[in-house]
């Protein structure tokens, strides 16, 4: 382990996050993922827990123990005081760790509640860095000042989400706070109602998942969108240069199993080279020997050329039935360059990929609460 990673331990209020997720973006189960890769881009995590009644979490309690979560059980239909019991333990054992673990540099804290305010503060008393991360809609406003960083989960590269109308989210939560004493027939109606908001963020996949860049010519895009994806995410969260040796250890922490050889290279410099020379990225001589600096290539000619077919799209679109929405653009892009993917230009999904392309002044992106999409128009 080199001495300048990070050592993360990791704590989830885990109630607080699901039913942000649910209720805020329509994304149910929680998907764990974009965190343990935000995280992996950030150092080491050295120990994963989450708390929650898991009774109320079973799918979700699956899938976060093939992520290696540790979960922790807080019963949550025992008397009135059970926010409080699983807060009160979260913090106890945070505060614990880092008095019997010195090692832990940094606390990744999961909640949008302003209850954990003082823990950050003590945290960082304690010459610990602390990272947040919450649902931006669920989050107290008083956590993002009260951490070294503040991850808003519906930010994270990888988060198929789009913000639920106020109707909708209202009409999913009235299910599960209702009682069900009152009538049988009427009990049986109301659970059928959740599922028909729930499709609402289902046209979301316009925002594609990382399979949907494989088809367009084998293994190759997979290595290039890890590398570039991981690159991007490593300069968003240091402030100096990326070194070679950095980029592969974030690399490895997403996915232990990378093996450059696998693709043919003898080293990590070998496939960072013939990244270069398909100007995926750009090398420079680094402090140490053999260690260079990894950067995205300065040449944007290709990387505008991306954004000239967006804009045409979206004109040929508009002309032809009015403003598109998001879903399902990347389709039609491809449709007319089959090797188009936003994750060749640094952009970990395509809807940071558009709302660059809102920055540079292209297109407008308008919220459209009836379909539950974005809206575009060229300028």
């Amino acid at each position: 382990m080199a001495p300048e990673d990070e050592r993360i331990a990791l704590f989830l209020d885990y109630e607080n996050l699901a039913i942000g997720a649910r209720d805020g973006l329509g994304v149910s189960p929680f998907d764990f993922g974009p965190v343990a890769d935000a995280l992996a881009e950030r150092g080491r995590v050295v120990t994963r827990r989450a708390y929650g009644d898991w009774s109320a979490f079973d799918e979700d309690r699956r899938l976060l123990a093939r992520a290696q979560v540790e979960l922790i059980e807080i019963p949550q239909r025992i008397g009135g005081s059970r926010k409080n019991a699983a807060d009160i333990k979260m913090a106890v054992d945070a505060i614990e760790l880092a008095y019997e673990r010195g090692f832990v540099t940094t606390f990744a804290i999961g909640t949008g509640d302003s209850d954990f305010t003082p823990l950050m503060h003590k945290l960082r008393e304690m010459d610990k860095r602390v990272i947040g991360i919450g649902v931006q809609s669920s989050t107290s406003a008083l956590l993002p000042a009260a951490c070294d960083e503040f991850l808003f989960y519906d930010r994270l590269p990888g988060v198929e989400g789009r913000p639920m109308p106020a109707k909708q989210t209202r009409r999913r939560s009235a299910p599960v706070t209702t009682p069900a004493p009152a009538a049988g027939p009427a009990a049986a109606t109301a659970p059928a109602a959740p599922p028909a908001p729930v499709p609402v963020p289902v046209p979301v996949p316009d925002d594609p998942m990382p399979e949907d860049d494989a088809p367009a010519t084998g293994s190759d895009p997979d290595l290039t969108a890890m590398v570039s994806s991981t690159l991007a995410g490593l300069a968003r969260a240091t402030d100096g240069p990326v070194r070679a040796s950095t980029l592969k250890r974030a690399i490895l922490r997403k996915d232990p199993t990378f093996d450059e050889g696998d693709q043919g290279f003898r080293g990590f410099g070998e496939l960072l080279r013939h990244l270069e020379n398909r100007g995926v990225v750009a090398l420079a001589p680094g402090t140490a020997a053999g260690d260079p600096e990894v950067a995205f290539p300065e040449d944007t000619s290709a990387e505008d050329e991306a954004f000239a077919l967006f804009a045409t799209t979206v004109r040929d679109l508009e002309a032809a039935g009015g403003p598109p929405q998001l879903s399902g653009l990347k389709d039609q892009m491809r449709k007319r360059d089959p090797g188009f993917s936003e994750k060749r230009y640094g952009f970990n999904n395509f809807l940071s990929f558009a709302r660059a392309a809102r920055s540079r002044d292209l297109v407008t992106m308008d919220w459209d609460e009836g379909r539950g999409d974005y809206q575009l128009s060229v300028y």
